[in-house]
């Protein structure tokens, strides 16, 4: 809690509220907390301690259309597309700070090897880790240990958000055949001593950065 540097006033989803333990945490922080729990009966418990309990799938439940945080332990199995929901570049959310699997964490905050999806994330948001947590700690425990994953808005995006679509489908075609599959050699050439890559480098390779400029030399200036 402390760490997700809430200030009062925020808008805070705690996504997967459980009985409430991070709820109350945000809510002493003066937070304006929105509690959403798809169990029926935890989420009657959590209505007898707390305002706007929302019961629906974290997956399906409509976000702020105003900047937002989220601060959650997510459900581990769905971990991954909660963050699909929360990080198009067109949802409004400022700052995440979430708990899931352990490889989940390292494998979205990695620079190396990067992988199409948390590039792809990468072009407006910064993903890092910023604590381990040992299954011991969770009652009951998990058969895995988690991690504490931070997501925060870029101030300056790498990529333009109406580009979103067209960067998806670059992406797509550059980690099924590399760089020389997006990027006409000659070009690719004259740019891999300004990027800081090897033309002939596998997709993972590249980091966040290097893919969206990438991006913005070749299909953003046809545009």
């Amino acid at each position: 809690m402390r760490a997700a540097a809430i200030r009062p006033g925020d808008c805070v989803l705690d996504l997967g509220a459980g009985s409430g333990v991070l709820t109350a945490a945000l809510a002493r922080a003066g937070a304006r907390v929105t509690p959403v729990e798809i169990d029926h009966e935890l989420a009657a418990v959590l209505r007898r301690r707390f305002d706007g309990v929302v019961t629906a799938d974290a997956l399906r439940v409509p976000l702020p259309h105003g900047p937002f945080k989220v601060v959650a332990n997510l459900p581990f199995g769905v971990g991954t597309a909660i963050l699909r929901r929360l990080l198009e570049p067109g949802v409004p959310l400022e700052r995440a700070d979430v708990i899931v699997e352990w490889g989940l964490a390292t494998k979205r905050a990695a620079v190396w090897p990067s992988t199409q999806l948390s590039t792809y994330w990468g072009a407006w948001f910064e993903l890092d880790v910023t604590r381990r947590l040992p299954r011991c700690i969770f009652a009951p425990p998990p058969s895995v240990d988690a991690g504490v994953l931070r997501v925060r808005r870029r101030a300056e995006p790498l990529v333009p958000a109406d580009d979103a679509r067209a960067y998806a489908a670059f992406l797509a075609r550059g980690y099924r055949g590399g760089p020389r599959a997006v990027v006409p050699w000659p070009k690719l050439k004259r740019l891999e001593a300004e990027l800081g890559f090897d033309r002939r480098a596998e997709p993972r390779d590249l980091d966040a950065t290097q893919w969206a400029a990438l991006f913005l030399h070749t299909v953003r200036r046809r545009i």
